[in-house]
C-alpha cells in the first residue's frame, strides 16, 4: 500500500524551483529606489542595496557593465534600476543583476556633469590664476575639431576675412560618441610635442546634450588642464557651459566667435600702424620745425654775426691771462728767493764751524766735543780744532771757573 506522504524535497531543489520561476517570470524590469550600502568593490563589481520606506532589494553591477554608468551612485540618492532578477543559489536569496542606473527625476548625465564639474573644481582646474594669456598676434592657429564638420569651414572662412597671414593648422580628432574626449585629448597632446602653435581653438557645432557630452569627461578636462599651448573652448552653444568651457583658458561660445577672439582684424592692425605712423611723422615734422627755429634763433645771434670780433675778444682775454701768470710767477719767485736766502743766513749762523773764523776753537777729547772743564784730568790729550787747522796738547792744569770769571 503507497504512502499518502508527500516526497520531501531538498534545499537545492526548493532553490531551482523558485530560480526558475523568478528569473523566467522577471526576466526585464525597472525597479526605482534609494541608494544604500553601496560598495565599489576592489574587484571591479559594484554592490548595493536598493530600499523604499517598505522593503529592500539587493542589487549587484558586474564590472563589465560598468561603462553603462555616466555617474557616479552614492547612497542616499533616488535612481531607478533596470535589470533581470537572480536567484543566487548559494544563499538561497534573489538579487537584481544590474544592467542600468540613472537618477530619478535628475538626468544621469546632468548629474554626471555637476558631480565631475564639483570635483574638479575643488581641485582648482577652474582658478582664473592658473589661465594663461592668449598672445596678441599668433602667426600659427591649431585647430582641434572634425575634419568634416561645418565649425571647421567657419573657422576657416573667419581666420581668413580677419587675417590670411594667420596660419591655419589642423588635426582632426571624433567629436562625438563614444571615444571622442579620448581622441581630441590625444590631438591637444600632439600639437604640445609639436610646439609650433601659439594657441589652440577646440571644438565643435552645436548639438544635445548627448552630442556634446565627450566635451564633458574628465580624460579631456585634464588633457586642456595640462596643455602649455594657451586653448579657447568653442563648442557651440551659446548658453550653457561644458566642462572643457570651465578649464580652457578662454571660452567662446561658438567656433566663429572663437576665431573672432583669438585672430586680431588685419584691417584693425592696419589701421593701428597707420595711426601710429601718422603719429610718428606728426612728431618728426614738429621735431624739423623746431630745429629750424632754433637754428634761425643761433644762425641771428653775437657769435654768428661777429666772429672776428668774439676771436678778438678772447685772443685779448687769453694774452691777460698769460701776462698774470707770468707776474705771479716772477713774485712767486722772488719771494721763494728771498726766503732762502733767510733760510741760508739762519743755517750759517748756526754752524758750528763758522764761528772758528772770528777766532774761536773747538776742543774734543776722544772725538766728543766737551764744553766743561771739569770733564779733564792732568796729563790728559785734547784736540782744539781752529779755523784753520788742529792742535794736539796735554793738559797741565784745571781751574773749574764759568768763563765770565775767566
Amino acid at each position: 500500500m503507497a504512502s499518502d506522504t508527500p516526497k520531501a524535497l531538498t534545499v537545492f531543489q526548493v532553490t531551482t524551483l523558485v530560480k526558475e520561476y523568478i528569473e523566467e517570470g522577471f526576466p526585464e524590469l525597472l525597479v526605482e529606489g534609494e541608494i544604500s550600502n553601496y560598495v565599489d568593490h576592489s574587484s571591479g563589481h559594484i554592490y548595493f542595496t536598493l530600499k523604499d520606506d517598505k522593503s529592500q532589494l539587493a542589487c549587484t553591477l558586474w564590472k563589465w557593465q560598468r561603462q553603462a554608468l555616466r555617474f557616479k551612485p552614492a547612497d542616499g540618492q533616488k535612481v531607478i534600476v533596470g535589470g533581470s532578477l537572480k536567484v543566487y543559489e548559494k544563499m538561497g536569496r534573489y538579487q537584481l543583476n544590474v544592467m542600468s542606473i540613472r537618477p530619478s527625476g535628475l538626468g544621469d548625465l546632468q548629474l554626471a556633469f555637476e558631480q565631475l564639474k564639483k570635483r574638479l573644481a575643488e581641485e582648482g582646474l577652474f582658478d582664473q590664476e592658473r589661465k594663461k594669456t592668449l598672445p596678441a598676434y599668433p602667426e600659427t592657429v591649431g585647430i582641434v575639431t572634425s575634419e568634416s564638420a561645418a565649425a571647421l569651414r567657419d573657422i576657416v572662412r573667419v581666420a581668413w576675412r580677419r587675417n590670411p597671414c594667420v596660419r591655419l593648422v589642423l588635426i582632426p580628432a571624433q567629436v562625438q560618441g563614444d571615444g571622442a574626449a579620448e581622441d581630441i585629448a590625444r590631438a591637444i597632446r600632439e600639437f604640445n610635442e609639436w610646439g609650433e602653435a601659439d594657441l589652440l581653438i577646440v571644438g565643435r557645432g552645436g548639438g544635445s546634450l548627448e552630442d556634446l557630452w565627450a566635451f564633458n569627461e574628465e580624460v579631456l578636462a585634464r588633457a586642456i588642464a595640462e596643455s602649455e599651448i594657451p586653448i579657447v573652448s568653442a563648442v557651440g552653444h551659446e548658453t550653457d557651459f561644458t566642462i572643457a568651457d570651465f578649464v580652457a583658458d578662454l571660452r567662446a561660445p561658438t567656433p566663429s566667435a572663437a576665431v573672432e577672439m583669438a585672430i586680431p582684424s588685419r584691417d584693425d592692425l592696419i589701421l593701428q600702424i597707420k595711426g601710429c605712423s601718422d603719429s610718428i611723422a606728426t612728431q618728426l615734422k614738429h621735431s624739423v620745425e623746431s630745429a629750424k627755429e632754433r637754428l634761425k634763433r643761433l644762425s641771428g645771434s653775437y657769435v654768428f654775426t661777429r666772429p672776428q670780433s668774439m676771436v678778438e675778444n678772447f685772443s685779448q682775454r687769453l694774452d691777460d691771462v698769460v701776462k698774470f701768470m707770468d707776474a705771479a710767477w716772477v713774485r712767486k719767485l722772488e719771494k721763494a728767493k728771498a726766503a732762502l736766502g733767510q733760510s741760508s743766513a739762519s743755517l750759517t749762523l748756526l754752524n758750528p764751524l763758522g764761528v772758528l773764523g772770528r777766532g774761536y776753537s773747538i776742543t774734543r777729547r776722544n772725538g766728543t766735543i766737551v764744553s766743561d772743564s771739569s770733564h779733564f784730568i792732568a796729563g790728559e790729550e785734547l784736540e782744539t780744532v781752529l779755523h784753520k787747522g788742529k792742535i794736539i796738547s796735554e793738559v797741565k792744569k784745571v781751574i773749574n771757573e764759568s768763563a765770565d770769571k775767566l
